[in-house]
C-alpha cells in the first residue's frame, strides 16, 4: 500500500524499519493499526514543519506537530505529548496544564525531550512514547482522513489516519486542545 501526499512517496512502515525510532519500531510491532502506518524518507535538513511542507508540497492543515509538555505536581514531573494540526498550536497553559492537574505547564526542554522520549528532536511522534504518559490529541487531528506525523527521526515522517491516533496507549481526543496559530509577524 503505497501513496502521495504531496509530492511526498509514502510505503508500508513495515517494509522500512530504517526509517523509524526505535520505540516506534517496538510500538508498532504490538499496534493493532501498525499495517495503516506509512512512512516516506526525507531530507532531515526539512524535517522541521514548514521547510518539510513547503518541500514536499503537504498542507499545513494534514501535518501534525507533536510536542513534550511537562508540568510539576507535589515535587514530581508529569510529561505528556499534545498532537495538534500545524496550522494550530497546543494550549498549553489552559488546556494541557488543567488536564496534567499542574499549577504551570510548559514545553518540556529539547534535551529532556530526547531523553525521555528516545527519539530525536524535530521527529518526535506520538507512537512509542513511554508507558504511562499521557498521549493528547486534538479532535482536528482525530478528524484528518490521512495525517502526517514525526516517525522518532529527522529523516522520515509517518502518514496514516488521523482517526487511529485515538488508539494509542494513553491517548485521548481533546477538543479545543490547538488553538489557532498567532500570525507570523
Amino acid at each position: 500500500m503505497a501513496a502521495m501526499m504531496g509530492t511526498l512517496r509514502t510505503g508500508p512502515a513495515s517494509d522500512r524499519p530504517d526509517l523509524l525510532a526505535v520505540p516506534v519500531r517496538d510500538a508498532l510491532a504490538t499496534w493493532s493499526h501498525a499495517a495503516e502506518v506509512l512512512v516516506a524518507p526525507i531530507d532531515p535538513d526539512l524535517a522541521d514543519t514548514a521547510a518539510f511542507c513547503a518541500a514536499y508540497e503537504v498542507g499545513l492543515d494534514v501535518s501534525a506537530n507533536c510536542v513534550v509538555v511537562a508540568g510539576k505536581r507535589e515535587g514530581g514531573l508529569r510529561y505528556a505529548a499534545c498532537l495538534v494540526l500545524a496550522t494550530t498550536r497546543a494550549d498549553v497553559n489552559g488546556v494541557v496544564r488543567r488536564l496534567l492537574d499542574v499549577r504551570k505547564a510548559s514545553f518540556a526542554p529539547m534535551d529532556t525531550a530526547v531523553a525521555e522520549t528516545g527519539m530525536e528532536y524535530g521527529g518526535i511522534t506520538p507512537i512509542g512514547l513511554p508507558a504511562g504518559w499521557p498521549v493528547l490529541v486534538d479532535e482536528a487531528v482525530a478528524g484528518t482522513p490521512m495525517v502526517i506525523i514525526g516517525s522518532g527521526i529527522r529523516r522520515s515522517k509517518i502518514a496514516l489516519p488521523g482517526k487511529v491516533l485515538a488508539d494509542l496507549p494513553g491517548a485521548r481526543v481533546i477538543t479545543g486542545l490547538g488553538m489557532p496559530a498567532a500570525p507570523a509577524a
